[in-house]
């Protein structure tokens, strides 16, 4: 069960740094387009994921103020993002209410971003602690017709295959 915690916090923290609000940044935040993430997730054993993304400018708000699945809760009463630099604090939990406490932080810029995660719970009492790291790198503007895509981004490229910019 913390795997999966794990690696869907992963997951929603990749989007969220991915799609950080557009706003005045001296270094330039991460832009829509075509991203290729890879993540590793150690928890006793370790696993790691490399995947391809569609992004869209739509999509920004939503994971900046939301970043969550179907598969966890998060809070982050702690963020900071600005000029490349994100620190996030918080907890995310299950369904099943097991909770774990998450502390990223990384780097960013137009084309890149770097998020490293720690992870600390509980199961039957006994501590258990684990770490995450999310590497990405912008592929280019255009998006594949095969590319993995919300359903927000679905309706956007609804016409075409090339997300709008932001």
């Amino acid at each position: 069960m913390t795997m999966r915690i794990g690696m869907a916090l992963v997951a929603g923290l990749s989007a969220l740094v991915l799609a950080a609000p557009v706003t005045a940044d001296s270094v330039g935040r991460p832009r829509p387009g075509y991203w290729e993430l890879t993540n590793v997730f150690t928890v006793v054993i370790t696993q790691k994921k490399v995947e391809q993304r569609c992004l869209v400018a739509s999509e920004i708000n939503k994971f900046m103020t939301s970043p969550s699945n179907r598969h966890y809760a998060c809070t982050y009463p702690s963020r900071a993002v600005g000029d490349g630099k994100i620190l996030l604090k918080g907890s995310c939990s299950t369904k099943e209410g097991q909770v774990a406490d998450v502390t990223a932080s990384g780097g960013y810029s137009p084309d890149t971003f770097r998020l490293k995660l720690a992870l600390s719970t509980r199961i039957a009492g006994i501590p258990l602690a684990g770490t995450a790291t999310t590497t990405a790198r912008r592929l280019g503007d255009a998006c594949p017709p095969e590319a993995a895509r919300s359903d927000e981004a679905k309706r956007v490229l609804k016409g075409g295959n090339t997300p709008p910019q932001s």
